[in-house]
């Protein structure tokens, strides 16, 4: 039987809490979902169970760590998911890339902040370092966040500002908000009924008012994005056998 404990041994969490209130049968239904979320992102992106705990420096919550009116979110100075126990389905793989961002920050822009977004330094025109898969990563932010031309912002990040203008709130058109609801799109459509891992990118609110990528920008990320964790992936899988050979 799957369990939390299953789930930080096969993907070497650093951490995975579980809320006082979370009974049980909760916290096993909970267990089962995150497993089978989990294993549809690793066959999506390609990549071994090392790379979804980022080198065992993500800690899983669940049940606990809430924030009001939030299904779920990232802290990035302790470097933990957190879903809500009745809210977060839906929303692990966009928080799953809000980690990766992080992680990435400091990985790809070495003269950085460490807690800043790689998507965020990225669009500030940081000097990150030579090396393929970060020329990949950057070409994924560039397709999300501007134009084919890459002289203005992409038609996402203009919806994604005027809701922000209509709301009167800067959330929306963050770059690691934006890079994040890419993904999401990117992994929808890889894995469409892995509903606790991602759901709404094609038809919800959000959707229609552009907040996700569409049409051919949508195409162009799916294939970037692709070829990024397909890099990635052989790498570590290299970087695996290599370690088991010694």
């Amino acid at each position: 039987m799957v369990n939390f404990v299953t789930i930080r041994q096969q993907f070497r969490f650093k951490s995975i809490e579980i809320g006082q209130w979370v009974t049980p049968k909760e916290r096993d239904r909970a267990a089962y979902n995150f497993y089978q979320a989990l294993t549809d992102l690793m066959a999506v992106l390609n990549v071994p169970e090392s790379a979804i705990s980022l080198r065992e420096s993500l800690g899983l919550q669940y049940g606990k760590g809430g924030r009001p009116g939030v299904s779920a979110h990232y802290v990035p100075m302790l470097r933990k998911l957190s879903l809500a126990k009745n809210a977060g389905a839906g929303s692990l793989a966009h928080e799953w890339f809000h980690a990766f961002d992080h992680y990435m920050g400091e990985k790809m822009f070495p003269i950085a902040d460490r807690m800043q977004f790689a998507s965020k330094l990225w669009l500030n025109d940081y000097p990150y370092g030579s090396h393929p898969l970060n020329e990949l990563l950057a070409q994924c932010f560039e397709t999300i966040l501007l134009s084919h031309d890459t002289k203005q912002p992409s038609d996402m990040f203009i919806a994604s500002q005027q809701t922000d203008e209509r709301l009167g709130v800067l959330y929306y058109s963050r770059p690691e908000e934006m890079c994040a609801r890419a993904f999401e799109a990117f992994v929808e459509d890889t894995a469409p009924n892995s509903r606790f891992l991602v759901r709404g990118s094609r038809y919800s609110q959000e959707a229609e008012l552009g907040l996700y990528p569409k049409g051919n920008q949508r195409l162009v990320i799916n294939e970037m994005f692709q070829q990024y964790f397909s890099m990635l992936g052989a790498a570590l899988y290299r970087e695996q056998e290599k370690l088991a050979a010694l």
